[in-house]
Order: structure tokens, then C-alpha cells, then sequence
């Protein structure tokens, strides 16, 4: 079992120097080869990365980790799809290792995540940074070394690619994978993360995670702190402290010195507190004692600056590029196994427009379920006579994504499941999440979400009330097809 492990190995990179290392190591590696090593050069430009005969490099673009791991897992055809970062250092036998942990591992079992350890310096006590990397130690989900069943990747839609770092985007493709049912294994293999040394502002820069932090509530609500292990964060105090200092400043101006020199007091105070809990642990050389009080005064506006900037991001709509119409009572109205194109039939208004969005360039396609093929009620050649009759009436679509499979088949493109948006987005050349599906049932909605795309929800005398709630917490529900595009954003 262990020797037939169907498994790719997917690495974003930036060109660091450690990649070429790793995968030395990769190639050299005791225990079964992986099908495919699978570099994705993720810098926005720039000449070809150097790396060993065997190793096959795709380029993403510069959109960040999580699209450039989507890039990876979608190009592999493995079973399992072993994420590692290019600065981690797997041990010789890490092959082995791997098919040791995910050998046997049963069905509900979606992903295996490796043990990370963080060497940390013998001779002095670590530095803020270096703290901060040792804490992968104990984290959950990361990236770093993760295995995944590539269905489950295709199930949930991958990552969610407005995670623009690699922050968070691991724990909210972990928390929609285990939504959707699934285990996460934690493994025996053991990889080495070095720890990082950065530059004076570093904890400055790092936190526009804070906006990361924004989307992760908008998407998995106020406890997702608690269901990912992320400790209860700083944010309520660095909220204050900014008060605090803003009221110092502002309040003389008011000729209100007492209250001015009490706001002082609050933010020097939470200042000292943060900058000591920062110093103590450390090495408390100068240098760092100086990083961290700049740091510790600056970070907290700067963190309430980011968490505002995220929380205005997640509520602003995001025009899509993509739209992806269900064909039955979206567009044309439905006949139940409809097999003669003299029965075509279009929505009122449908025509006009789908015509207008092609005319302003946006890309169109259609996600349709036609299980009266497996049913036997219709025949391959009478769906493609329904579906050209279609095309005449309404012109080209960019894609045309049909599911001819019944409930009980097991496949991975009938919706809810992702797969017809998940190619669709592939064949237009998007992103999922650049797209919007609208159809009526709660299956459109369902697979939308779970390939990273939007929805937008116009309801029939058909659709039933608990598919019209849960559109509208999770989605958009409009009266009819004019509106649904005006709340994807894409009316003209």
C-alpha cells in the first residue's frame, strides 16, 4: 500500500534560495516518488527559477499563496496533494513518512497534517520574530506540510483566494473541509521550519493580517477563533490604546487638559504593558529592546487601522468577472426533462439580458444538472438539441457545463457539488471567486459556495423556504433575473 501512494507535491515559492535545497531533498528522498513535484512561482514577473531536472514550475502571477497552491492542486491529478512551503527543511526519509501517515487513513479522514518544530537559538533567548515562527509549533492546519485528498479540495473549491498572504487562508480551507463532514488526521512526519529574522518592522507590516482576521468572521462568524485555535488575540486592547492616544492629542485642543492627561495615562500605560510582554521573553539586548517599544507603540493603530480596512472590504460587493446561469427556470422556463427544442421557451427579459453582459465583455457560461439523461428520459442527442435551440436564442456562452449523472451516482460535478463552476471559471480563464452564479434552487447557491464563488438566489413558485434562507445568510436572493444582476454588480 505504501509503495503505490498516488500522491503530487505542490510548492508556492518567491524564489526563495532554501527552495532549490528542498527539493534536493525531494528528489533524493527515500520512500515511493511522488506523480508530479509541482513548483509554482509565484513572483509577478522575473526570469525562470532554477530548479533540478524532474521538477515542473507553472506560474501564478503574483496573486499570492493561496492561488498559487489552487494553481497546483487543480494542475495535479493525484489522489492526495502534499502541500510544503519553500522554506521548510523535510527530513531524507520524509517520502516515507508521509506514506506512513496516510496509509490506511479511512474515507472521512480529508487531510494529514505534518508536526512542525522550530529550532530555536541554544546559546541566548529568542527574539520577537523568532517567537512568533515557533509558534507553528502548535498551530493548527498550516500549510507548512499538509496533505490533502484532492476531492476534498475539489468538494470545498480550494482556497479562498482573497486571502492575499499566507495568513489564514489554511485554517478557512481546514474549517469548510471539516463543515462539509471531513476529518483532519494529525500525522507523525516531522519538519523543520526555521526560525525566521526579520527586519526592525516587521511585526508592523505583519499586521495587515488583521484584515485577514476581518474576513475570517465574515465568512465563519464570531467563534472562529476558538474552532481554529488562534488564542482570543489583542485587538480589544489595541483598540483602546489607540483611543487613548487619539483622546491625548485631541482634547487639549478642548481645552480639556485633566481628561487629556488621563487619556495619556491609559495609552502609556497599555504601551509599557504590551512593550513588556514583548521584552521579557526576548534576548533584551538593546537593539530588540528599542524594536519592540517603537513597535509596541505603533502596532496598535496600526492593527485597528487594518481590522477596519478588512471589515470594510468583506461588506463591499466585489463585481465579478464571470457570470454562471442554471439553464432551467434561470433561463429558460422549465419543462421537466425537456427533450424537444420546440419547447425552449426563454424567461422573460432573459434574452436582452444575457446579450447586454456579452456586449459589455463579461464572460457568460452555464452550469445546468440534466439528470433525465441517467434516468432515461432523455437522450444525449435530445439534450444537444435543447441546448443548441438555447444557444440560438441567447447566442454564444464561453462555457457550457452539463451534468448528465443522477443523485446516486457519486460524481463530483452535479450540484451542490463545486465541479461545473470549479471548470467553468477554468475554461474562462478566472478565478472561481471572480465569478457569480444565479440560478433558483439551493444546489446552485450550494455549489457556488463551495467552489469560492458568489450566488445570487431567484426563487420559483418551486424553491423551497429553507433554500431561500440560507441564501439570505449566505448569499443574495433576488425577485427575478434583472435584480440578480444588479446585486452581483454586473447591471448595466
Amino acid at each position: 500500500m505504501t509503495a503505490s501512494l498516488d500522491y503530487t507535491v505542490v510548492i508556492p515559492t518567491t524564489g526563495r534560495e532554501t527552495l532549490r535545497p528542498l527539493l534536493e531533498t525531494l528528489l533524493g528522498g527515500q520512500g515511493p516518488r511522488p506523480a508530479e513535484i509541482l513548483v509554482v512561482d509565484d513572483r509577478p514577473g522575473g526570469s525562470e527559477l532554477d530548479v533540478p531536472d524532474g521538477v515542473r514550475v507553472l506560474r501564478s502571477g503574483g496573486r499570492g499563496p493561496a492561488a498559487a497552491r489552487n494553481l497546483g492542486w487543480r494542475t495535479a491529478k493525484s489522489e492526495w496533494i502534499a502541500f510544503v512551503d519553500d522554506d521548510v527543511v523535510l527530513a531524507h526519509d520524509w517520502p516515507r513518512q508521509l506514506a506512513g501517515d496516510l496509509a490506511g487513513l479511512p474515507p472521512d479522514v480529508a487531510a494529514s497534517q505534518g508536526r512542525i518544530t522550530v529550532p530555536l537559538p541554544a546559546d541566548r533567548r529568542p527574539t520577537d520574530d523568532e517567537r512568533g515562527t515557533a509558534g507553528l509549533e502548535h498551530a493548527r492546519w498550516i500549510t507548512a506540510d499538509m496533505a490533502y485528498r484532492r476531492a476534498a479540495l475539489a468538494e470545498a473549491g480550494g482556497f479562498d483566494e482573497r486571502f492575499p498572504r499566507a495568513f489564514r487562508e489554511d485554517s478557512d480551507l481546514a474549517l469548510r473541509v471539516a463543515e462539509a463532514g471531513h476529518r483532519i488526521d494529525q500525522g507523525e512526519r516531522l519538519t523543520t521550519h526555521p526560525a525566521r529574522r526579520a527586519g526592525f518592522f516587521y511585526s508592523l507590516k505583519a499586521q495587515r493580517g488583521n484584515a485577514d482576521n476581518a474576513l475570517m468572521r465574515h465568512k465563519h462568524g464570531v467563534l472562529w477563533r476558538q474552532r481554529t485555535g488562534a488564542g482570543p488575540g489583542r485587538l480589544g486592547l489595541h483598540a483602546l490604546s489607540t483611543v487613548a492616544g487619539l483622546a491625548a492629542l485631541a482634547l487639549p485642543v478642548l481645552r480639556q487638559r485633566g481628561k487629556a492627561l488621563l487619556a495619556a495615562g491609559v495609552w502609556a500605560g497599555l504601551t509599557a504593558e504590551f512593550a513588556a510582554r514583548r521584552i521579557v521573553p526576548g534576548p533584551r539586548t538593546p537593539g530588540e529592546v528599542a524594536r519592540m517599544v517603537v513597535t509596541s507603540a505603533l502596532i496598535p493603530p496600526a492593527a485597528c487601522y487594518h481590522r477596519l480596512r478588512g471589515e470594510i472590504a468583506v461588506r463591499r460587493p466585489r463585481p465579478p468577472v464571470a457570470v454562471l446561469f442554471d439553464r432551467d427556470d434561470t433561463l429558460i422556463v422549465d419543462v421537466p426533462y425537456l427533450n424537444d427544442p420546440d419547447g425552449v421557451r426563454p424567461v422573460p427579459g432573459a434574452v436582452e439580458l444575457v446579450r447586454n453582459l456579452r456586449k459589455r465583455g463579461i464572460p457568460v457560461g452555464v452550469v445546468s444538472n440534466q439528470s433525465g439523461v441517467a434516468k432515461g428520459l432523455i437522450t444525449p442527442e435530445q439534450l444537444a438539441a435543447v441546448n443548441a435551440r438555447v444557444k440560438e436564442l441567447f447566442g454564444p456562452f464561453g462555457t457550457w457545463q452539463v451534468c448528465v449523472h443522477d443523485d446516486g451516482d457519486g460524481c463530483a460535478c452535479r450540484k451542490p457539488a463545486p465541479g461545473m463552476v470549479l471548470r467553468a471559471a477554468g475554461e474562462l480563464g478566472v478565478d472561481p471567486a471572480s465569478c457569480v452564479v444565479i440560478g433558483d434552487t439551493g444546489a446552485d447557491v450550494d455549489a457556488a459556495l463551495a467552489a469560492g464563488a458568489r450566488a445570487v438566489l431567484v426563487p420559483t413558485a418551486r424553491t423551497l423556504e429553507p433554500e431561500i434562507a440560507k441564501a439570505r445568510r449566505h448569499a443574495a436572493v433576488a425577485r427575478d433575473l434583472s435584480e440578480a444582476l444588479r446585486l452581483a454588480g454586473v447591471a448595466g
